[in-house]
C-alpha cells in the first residue's frame, strides 16, 4: 500500500471519537516494531521523523526502510516530520516523499509563527502535503525543543491563525509536555480549553504533543538493570482516551518507545553479560516496541481495527 496523507484517517477519528498513534521512528527495529503492532492491531499509523531522526539516520535510509515496511504490510500509513525547525527542512522533506510535516513556529510572537507557517502551506498544498502547525509552548525537553514554561492555547488565537495561515491541523498546550518527567504531583490537563477550542473550530483536527505516558514498570525496569531515570512520571492514559473521544485525532508518542527498548536492552545486557551480538538484544527491544505501540493503539488511541 502507497502511503498516504491524514485527511481521511482524521476525518474518520474525529467522526468516530478515536485518535491516530502518532509514533517517532529512529532505526530499522522501531520501524518494524511499530509496523507489525498496526498490522496487528488493524490500525492506520503515522511515523514520525524528527529533526534530530533525519541527522542520526539519514532521511533517505529512513523512507527506504519505510519502503520496505509498505511492501509488507496492507495499513494506512503516513509519513509526517515532526517538529520541523524551519520552511527548509519541511520543503526538502516534501520534496523527499513526505506527505505531511509540521512547522513548528511555536516559539516565535504569534505574526511571525503565522508567516513561517502560511509561507510552508503555500508550498506544501500544490504538492498535495497535509501541514500541521503550532499554537502555545508545551514546557519540557525533547531534542532541539525546549522550554521552561507551559503556554497554554488561546482559543480566540487558535480560530485567527487557522484562518490565515491555512494549516490542515494544530498542535495545542492544554498541559502536556516533552519528556519523561512532565509531572510531579497530580496529573492534570485543561480539557475546558480543549473543549473551547473544538467548539470553536468545528470539525477541525486537534493534535497533541508530549503525550506519552512514561509507565511505571518500565521506569522501575530501567532503573533495575542500571538506568538512573528517577521518578519520571507521564500523562495518564485514561485522560488521552478522554482527548482522543473529543476533537484530538493525533497523540505523538515517542518517550515510551524510547523506555521500553532502552529498558529491555538494559534488562538483556544484565541477564547475558556474555552476550555482544547485537541481534540478541535488538531483538527483544523491537518486540518490547511492538508491544508498547499495540498497547497505546488499541487501550489509548482507540484505532484497533479502523485500518
Amino acid at each position: 500500500m502507497p502511503l498516504i496523507g491524514p485527511k481521511d484517517m482524521f476525518e474518520r477519528a474525529y467522526r468516530g471519537g478515536y485518535a491516530i498513534g502518532a509514533f517517532n521512528v529512529n532505526n530499522m527495529e522501531i520501524i518494524q516494531g511499530i509496523m507489525q503492532a498496526a498490522a496487528e492491531e488493524k490500525a492506520p499509523v503515522i511515523l514520525q521523523v524528527s529533526a534530530g531522526a533525519r541527522k542520526y539516520a539519514g532521511q533517505k535510509y529512513i523512507m527506504k526502510l519505510v519502503e520496505a515496511a509498505l511492501d509488507e504490510s496492507d495499513v494506512p500509513v503516513v509519513v509526517h516530520l515532526d517538529h520541523g525547525p524551519s520552511f527548509e527542512m519541511c520543503r526538502d522533506c516534501i520534496d523527499g516523499g513526505f506527505t505531511s510535516v509540521m512547522i513548528d513556529g511555536s516559539h516565535l510572537p504569534f505574526e511571525e509563527n503565522i508567516a513561517m507557517t502560511k509561507q510552508v502551506v503555500e508550498y506544501a498544498h500544490p504538492r498535495g502535503v497535509w501541514v500541521e502547525a503550532e499554537l502555545g509552548k508545551l514546557a519540557g525537553v525533547e531534542e532541539h525543543v525546549s522550554s521552561a514554561d507551559h503556554v497554554y492555547t488561546d482559543p480566540d488565537e487558535a480560530v485567527e491563525f487557522v484562518r490565515r495561515t491555512g494549516c490542515d491541523s494544530l498542535a495545542v498546550a492544554i498541559g502536556t509536555s516533552h519528556g519523561a518527567y512532565k509531572f510531579k504531583g497530580e496529573a492534570k490537563l485543561d480539557f475546558p480549553r480543549l473543549e473551547k477550542i473544538a467548539a470553536k473550530l468545528p470539525g477541525f483536527p486537534l493534535v497533541l504533543h508530549g503525550a506519552s505516558s512514561v509507565p511505571a514498570e518500565f521506569v522501575k525496569m530501567c532503573n533495575a538493570y542500571g538506568g538512573n531515570v528517577g521518578d519520571a512520571q507521564g500523562v495518564p492514559e485514561d485522560m488521552l482516551r478522554k482527548a482522543a473521544a473529543m476533537a484530538v485525532c493525533k497523540i505523538n508518542v515517542d518517550t515510551d518507545i524510547r523506555l521500553a527498548l532502552t529498558a529491555s536492552v538494559r534488562k538483556y545486557f544484565t541477564e547475558h553479560p556474555e552476550q555482544f551480538d547485537p541481534r540478541s538484544y535488538l531483538g527483544p527491544a523491537r518486540e518490547a516496541v511492538k508491544a508498547m505501540v499495540a498497547h497505546k493503539i488499541r487501550d489509548v488511541m482507540g484505532a484497533s481495527g479502523k485500518a
